[in-house]
């Protein structure tokens, strides 16, 4: 299988204009046989165009990543669709706040979940095979996992696949309400609400511009930037209070 490759995350960023880390594809550390594999995990809950939660693992210098709509759930009955996007820069993996509207993946970011994972395997030939089994010990996802790969449908255009997270049967396994982790609205790292985070003025803002065909190193972007909705609220007032009354006819 290929090296961890950051080319589709670099192809979405203009770094003249966000902040967002450039990254760097990061040593595989060297393991000795009688070691357990251990690397780091992230979730990260994001409010962009549709709420959704980032699945991060760390393997072969970079973090695979999926994103899943529905997040994680500690029941086994629930098959969590898992939407597998480009590889990210390990120094992404602690990243909260906001990218603004209009910008390639604008909204609100949540330091969700984080912790070390092992991998039941070689995970590179786990991922090649569309089979990863993995153990996560982090504050809200722990226990056994796997991710499987499902079959593209007839007609399905190609590009990333999609993969099921689901939870393996242990210890960790819950039902009902207790299975709902992906309800809980807290951050392990400030323990912000996603509201909270989104009008605290103080947050890290990450001003990304993902590039195009037409606009290939986003000068468009970086000559204009978007406004955000609440700058465009506040115009508006402005603009209200400036104009003058309509005279009455006599």
């Amino acid at each position: 299988m290929a090296r961890g490759s950051l080319k589709q995350y670099w192809k979405k960023r203009d770094f003249k204009v966000t902040a967002e880390p450039r990254g760097t594809v990061a040593k595989a550390a060297t393991k000795k046989k009688s070691e357990v594999p251990f690397a780091r995990f992230t979730v990260q809950k994001h409010d962009a165009s549709r709420l959704h939660f980032d699945l991060r693992l760390e393997i072969d210098g970079v973090y695979k990543s999926w994103a899943v709509p529905k997040g994680p759930s500690l029941d086994p009955a629930d098959k969590r669709l898992a939407v597998e996007v480009e590889d990210h820069p390990l120094d992404y993996g602690t990243f909260e706040g906001t990218i603004p509207d209009g910008q390639y993946g604008g909204g609100t970011v949540q330091l969700w979940d984080q912790g070390v994972f092992a991998a039941l395997g070689d995970p590179l030939e786990g991922l090649r095979k569309g089979e990863l089994k993995f153990a996560t010990m982090g504050k809200r996802m722990k226990g056994g996992w796997v991710l499987v790969r499902l079959h593209p449908r007839r007609g399905e255009r190609s590009g990333k696949p999609n993969w099921l997270l689901i939870k393996e049967r242990d210890k960790e396994v819950r039902t009902g309400k207790a299975a709902d982790i992906a309800s809980i609205d807290k951050s392990v790292k400030t323990g912000r609400k996603m509201q909270q985070i989104a009008s605290d003025a103080s947050s890290p803002v990450w001003n990304s511009n993902r590039a195009d065909a037409k606009d290939p190193v986003g000068k468009k972007a970086a000559k204009k930037p978007a406004k955000t909705k609440a700058v465009e609220k506040a115009a508006k007032k402005k603009t209200a209070r400036k104009k003058p009354a309509k005279r009455k006819a006599a």
